[in-house]
């Protein structure tokens, strides 16, 4: 089954496989979906939607494992005070669902940047826009694609 956020790529004419998993619904956590696909956490990206008070919603995707660091979040996205989008406004928002939640194919385009640890890894895993599915891209495409910047997020200490 193909998603918007598959379509998009292929629109574009960029490369990508797709990795499906079982979803449990009471535990859509990123590291779940990186065990059962036999992924390292580092290589599978989540993708966080923020509400910033001068520049409105920013996306970031981060490791799984990760937490995203609000006051480097808030730095790089020209913010003083940040904050994640309630899970209710998800969907309104973006057009996606928490634990379907895709940085490519949002409602509206979004100012995005990703964890410059991704640049480490040939392919990495962001959400096909559904539950269940998996797109594995090359860090560069995908940052060229949805011109993302790659950026220092995680509170790596």
């Amino acid at each position: 089954m193909k998603t918007n956020a598959m379509r998009i790529l292929d629109a574009g004419k960029i490369e990508y496989t797709t990795a499906e998993y079982e979803y449990d619904e009471n535990d859509l956590s990123g590291v779940k979906v990186a065990k059962s696909l036999n992924m390292p956490e580092e290589q599978l990206f989540k993708t966080l939607v923020t509400k910033g008070d001068k520049t409105g919603h920013t996306v970031f995707c981060i490791p799984v494992n990760e937490k995203l660091d609000l006051k480097k979040a808030a730095v790089v996205s020209k913010n003083k005070k940040i904050e994640m989008l309630n899970v209710k406004e998800l969907l309104p928002v973006t057009g996606y669902i928490r634990g379907g939640c895709s940085p490519i194919g949002m409602k509206k385009k979004f100012v995005t940047f990703i964890d410059e640890t991704a640049e480490l890894f040939d392919k990495i895993g962001v959400s096909a826009g559904i539950r269940g599915c998996q797109i594995l891209i090359e860090p560069n495409e995908l940052a060229r694609f949805i011109e993302a910047e790659f950026v220092d997020l995680t509170d790596r200490g």
